[in-house]
């Protein structure tokens, strides 16, 4: 039992997540203090991409060409499969779930896939960790490029659109630095790998100020007073729903492509998976001057549904992984 409820406990991080969304509902930022820290987000949002690019292997993702199928089994979940149960999300009557949360869902479903959780989880469960490494790189490196565009195909009539202003501000804050820092890594890399920890608490320093300045902006226009228990308790049982059919027809895709087993691992959790990292500067990015709040919500949520469920799936699976025979020694030569 108390296993059990140690795979249940909440990540640190998401805790921390949810003390910043109550800050910012208690105490947000206005006037001013609003405007310093708009002018922060726009540095840590630059800073974060920096490092996204500094971090990921070009080299990595092209060696990895080879598994070019679990490349589009894992593509056509994040950007395929999940654009389109969004989608399916945004059919609900308002009485089931609101407008803005069913935004935020789509929203989320349009993300790149996490680096860093789908590979933990794959070499735990015993899975190909090399093609994880490759396939979530890759899904973070078109996501760059493929969640502006389908955020502006889907989410339109949100208040984004693709206005000149909208093209300025994703190249200036999100493509410029991700591709200052690929192509910086071959003398910056060794720094940002030795130092994981300090970036590591950067990156998530910047995230948790950009959740506080975007709650901020949505405590002061309101949007709590509009929010029921109702209202959470839906979102909740609509992101439980959505990761169970992702993770369902992962599994059965590929099962049906007669993938090995390793590489059925990666595809399921790679292409199960939605960046928080990724996410949170980007709908602050996209969705200016609209609030960001209650779109970032939905993915807070499902990024925690997705830790505790993943880290089961993961020990279990890892515990019940075929045990390689130890290789035979080669026989002497004389």
């Amino acid at each position: 039992m108390s296993a059990f409820l140690r795979r249940l406990r909440p990540d640190p991080y998401i805790v921390a997540l949810l003390t910043m969304v109550a800050l910012a509902s208690a105490l947000p930022a206005r006037g001013v203090v609003e405007d310093v820290l708009d002018q922060l987000i726009v540095v840590a949002i630059g800073l974060l991409f920096f490092l996204y690019g500094a971090r990921l292997s070009t080299e990595t993702v092209i060696a990895g060409i080879r598994h070019w199928r679990l490349h589009l089994a894992v593509l056509a979940s994040t950007f395929v499969l999940f654009p389109l149960l969004g989608l399916a999300v945004r059919l609900l009557p308002e009485s089931v779930l609101s407008a803005e949360l069913a935004a935020g869902v789509l929203f989320l479903c349009l993300l790149p896939s996490t680096v860093q959780s789908s590979i933990a989880f794959t070499s735990i469960a015993k899975g190909n960790v090399a093609a994880a490494i490759c396939t979530a790189s890759l899904s973070n490196v078109l996501g760059v490029v493929l969640t502006p565009v389908l955020v502006a195909v889907l989410l339109s009539d949100t208040g984004m659109s693709f206005s000149g202003g909208t093209v300025l501000r994703i190249v200036v804050q999100l493509l410029v630095p991700f591709a200052l820092g690929q192509a910086l890594r071959p003398w910056i890399g060794g720094f940002v790998g030795r130092h994981k920890t300090v970036l590591g608490l950067l990156d998530r320093g910047s995230i948790l100020l950009v959740v506080y300045t975007a709650f901020s902006g949505a405590v002061v226009a309101g949007v709590w007073s509009e929010l029921a228990g109702w209202d959470l308790a839906a979102l909740v049982a609509v992101c439980v729903v959505l990761l169970v059919v992702v993770l369902a027809v992962t599994t059965f895709a590929a099962r049906k492509l007669r993938f090995p087993r390793e590489d059925r691992i990666t595809i399921i959790f790679a292409g199960s998976k939605k960046s928080l990292a990724t996410g949170v500067p980007m709908a602050t990015v996209l969705f200016a001057g609209t609030g960001a709040g209650l779109v970032i919500l939905p993915l807070m949520l499902f990024h925690q549904l997705q830790l505790i469920v993943c880290a089961v799936l993961a020990r279990r699976w890892g515990a019940s992984a075929p045990v390689t025979p130890p290789t035979a020694p080669a026989p002497a030569t004389v």
